[in-house]
């Protein structure tokens, strides 16, 4: 398949640093991803209609709040409502260790926290979107 992989990345809640976020996005976008980015104060239900509205392969949450397991769960809980399973959800931010196998367990792929280096997030979609990719060809 021979398109570009396409990324929302979004700010839950009422955190209004979105710098990491803003990074992040540009380094996905550098890398040759389509990305769309919603913003400061998104709803979950903003996010979920905005990811399907775009066709989006990926959402990636920006969680310093400590809001993360209700985003996480209120975005996965809804893309499952709509049927949109298929999209990965993964995250990013101040995000405690002993946290990441519940998010694990919610559905969410991955999770970057500080220190993790911007070729992280572009290396790990390149691979998970090409393999959902590779799973979804007609033999």
């Amino acid at each position: 398949m021979n398109r570009k992989i396409r990324v929302l990345i979004a700010k839950p809640g009422m955190d209004g640093h979105d710098r990491g976020a803003k990074i992040v996005a540009r380094a996905l976008r550098d890398a040759g991803m389509e990305v769309v980015y919603t913003g400061l104060r998104q709803t979950p239900e903003m996010i979920v209609a905005t990811a399907l509205q775009e066709d989006v392969d990926a959402i990636g949450l920006s969680v310093l709040s400590g809001a993360h397991m209700h985003f996480f769960r209120e975005v996965h809980q809804l893309l499952a409502e709509k049927q949109a399973t298929d999209i990965l959800l993964f995250g990013g931010g101040i995000i405690p260790d002993q946290d990441l196998p519940a998010l694990a367990e919610l559905g969410v792929s991955r999770v970057f926290t500080p220190g993790s280096s911007l070729d992280e997030p572009v290396v790990w979609l390149n691979e998970a979107v090409q393999a959902r990719w590779a799973a979804q060809e007609p033999l």
